[in-house]
């Protein structure tokens, strides 16, 4: 029962997240981010947020700072948006699947030559 609410609660946030690092957030800093995936712990009083972001690795450490110092805003966004009795504590951190993913396609894509 915990997990299927935990998954809708992490849905909307993946959505409403999209739709406020692309409209509310002017930091800067915050470059092209895409969010992956969100995690909620099943008491839904964590939230690990997994993002993705297109450019080098001084870009990706900006856009972590940015959103780090603008957690509180988006936190309190959140919790205006989607109704619950506590906003989940939230975390951002690098997607490395679709990197780790390319890696192993070159490694692939060597070895058949």
């Amino acid at each position: 029962m915990h997990d299927i609410r935990a998954n809708r609660v992490s849905e909307q946030m993946k959505k409403e997240l999209g739709d406020i690092l692309t409209r509310k957030i002017k930091d800067p800093r915050v470059g092209f981010v895409t969010v992956t995936d969100v995690e909620v712990s099943g008491d839904l009083q964590q939230a690990k947020i997994f993002i993705s972001v297109f450019g080098d690795d001084k870009k990706k450490q900006d856009s972590l700072i940015g959103l780090a110092k603008a957690k509180g805003y988006i936190r309190s966004e959140i919790g205006r948006r989607i109704r619950l009795r506590k906003t989940p504590e939230i975390s951002f951190e690098f997607d490395e699947a679709h990197e780790y993913g390319n890696r192993i396609d070159a490694i692939l894509r060597d070895l058949n030559k």
